[in-house]
């Protein structure tokens, strides 16, 4: 059923169900947690020291308050366009309906190959995990179990994954809060000897090698905050989404970036960026991560158990969440016709299961690949996705300049919007523009190193991927650019 009249396609839109099947149970609090769960995670509790030692504490803090600031713009775009059209899918299906559907396909593929290979990750990470505990016991034993975990997850129900998701990203809140309270208490001598801002003036400190040392840890920033968009793909099964989505969106950004820039400013006070424990940390060995070195240093006992459980459930966090976007954008891919239809058949929870089933075998498939030969064909695989959140970003920036395109040539009022973003049309390009910015920066330390030019294009491949997905639809399917007078901006 369409409609002409604007109140009812709003009303459509944000009813408690959505048009595709899916079933509208995932809350505000929910919504907060999917994006602060899929931001915070190894990334901050394991490499978040090996920045400050390529950058040291300022050049990091700088680093990061950048890449905060860019992923704030790109989450008021995608705030605006999901509150206003909470689809399934989201940003694959704004670019089919603001751009072309050759750009929605290759942005949809393009982000759900992404996920499926970070549930692929994950399956490895959860084994590397288990090792600290039980060194004996098959990786695949571990890996086969976990993925289990996720398939059941995600199987159960849109409020089961939420609720576990919600509980999960809790558990790394937690802990993160614990470090900034005992990080401030040892910082002003509460807890042991403070050392005042010695590791600030100590050698090069605070910024070590300059603005190159500020570029390299853009490139780690820019890949720790990736997962804030899982906002978008969870948006066609919220609750309420014209209030709970724009509540969400104000919210997880200050809260990630003050976890994260807290966390930076801790351990540039309380660790030397001269460290070498900072270089060396890994998932094998959490004994090191600065996380651990800082609750040990604070008398907390079984301090890299606790980091070891924290991160094991960091890994079921991204895991499960990788699952349940990649199913998600699968199954509307589907919808639009591009994939095939019988991904597309729902359970008797509404959940997209045939969709789940595909994604599951793919993520496994990229597992397997890890264990035989030299594990070179896995390695292609995470670097073919390596750039595809970089892409994502700067696709949700453009569908948001063709979205206002077309709100203003249909002349709809902003009015009309549920949440609109601060900063249009100056943040869109920003973002655009930076994340453009990042994907190329990305050469510069293996060009400047005298790496092999074949190793630098490597790094790129998954850049030709996307290109060769966006012209090659276009090229089968001869479809025409969308004319913003004619973009669908209500729901059928």
């Amino acid at each position: 059923m369409t409609t002409s009249n604007d109140q009812t396609d709003q009303l459509m839109a944000q009813g408690p169900a959505s048009d595709e099947g899916l079933r509208r149970s995932l809350r505000s609090r929910h919504l907060t947690m999917i994006s602060i769960g899929g931001a915070i995670g190894t990334g901050l509790f394991v490499a978040s020291g090996a920045t400050i030692s390529q950058a040291g504490p300022g050049g990091a803090l700088v680093a990061y308050a950048v890449i905060g600031l860019m992923v704030w713009l790109i989450m008021q775009s995608l705030g605006e366009m999901a509150a206003y059209l909470p689809v399934a899918g989201s940003f694959g299906e704004y670019g089919t309906r603001f751009v072309s559907p050759s750009f929605g396909f290759a942005i949809g593929w393009n982000y759900w190959f992404n996920w499926a290979i970070t549930v692929a990750a994950e399956l490895v990470a959860a084994a590397l995990v288990m090792k600290y505990w039980l060194p004996d016991v098959p990786s695949i034993v571990w890996s086969g179990l976990f993925l289990l975990i996720l398939f059941g997850i995600n199987a159960l129900s849109t409020r089961a994954y939420g609720e576990s998701e919600f509980w999960f990203a809790a558990i790394k809140v937690m802990a993160v809060v614990v470090f900034l309270i005992l990080g401030v208490v040892m910082i002003v001598g509460i807890l042991g000897e403070s050392p005042g801002t010695s590791n600030w003036t100590v050698d090069e400190a605070p910024f070590v090698h300059g603005g190159k040392g500020i570029l390299l840890v853009l490139l780690v920033a820019g890949y720790s905050f990736q997962g804030t968009e899982l906002i978008g793909t969870a948006a066609g099964e919220a609750e309420h989404p014209e209030t709970t989505i724009p509540r969400a969106i104000r919210t997880i950004f200050w809260r990630i970036l003050l976890f994260y820039i807290g966390a930076i400013a801790v351990i540039g006070f309380l660790i030397p960026y001269t460290d070498p424990n900072l270089l060396n940390t890994s998932e094998e060995n959490v004994s090191i991560s600065p996380f651990t070195l800082i609750f040990d240093r604070a008398g907390v006992l079984g301090a890299a158990s606790l980091m070891n459980a924290v991160i094991l459930t960091s890994v079921l966090s991204a895991g499960t969440s990788g699952l349940y976007s990649s199913t998600r954008m699968l199954f509307a891919l589907a919808e639009r016709g591009h994939a095939p239809h019988f991904l597309t058949r729902l359970s008797r929870h509404q959940v997209p299961l045939n969709a789940l089933m595909a994604t599951t075998l793919v993520g496994l498939a990229g597992f397997l690949t890890s264990l035989v030969g030299d594990g070179r064909a896995y390695e292609l695989l995470l670097t073919v996705s390596a750039l595809a959140g970089f892409i994502t970003w700067a696709g949700i920036s453009w569908c948001h300049w063709k979205f206002r395109m077309a709100m203003r040539a249909q002349g709809r009022g902003l009015e009309e919007l549920p949440y609109r973003a601060r900063f249009f049309p100056a943040g869109a390009v920003v973002a655009l523009v930076a994340c453009a910015a990042i994907i190329v920066g990305q050469a510069y330390e293996p060009a400047t190193s005298g790496e092999p030019l074949g190793d630098i294009l490597m790094s790129y491949a998954g850049v030709p991927v996307f290109f060769a997905l966006w012209w090659g639809h276009k090229l089968v399917t001869r479809a025409p650019k969308v004319d913003p007078a004619a973009a669908e901006l209500g729901r059928n």
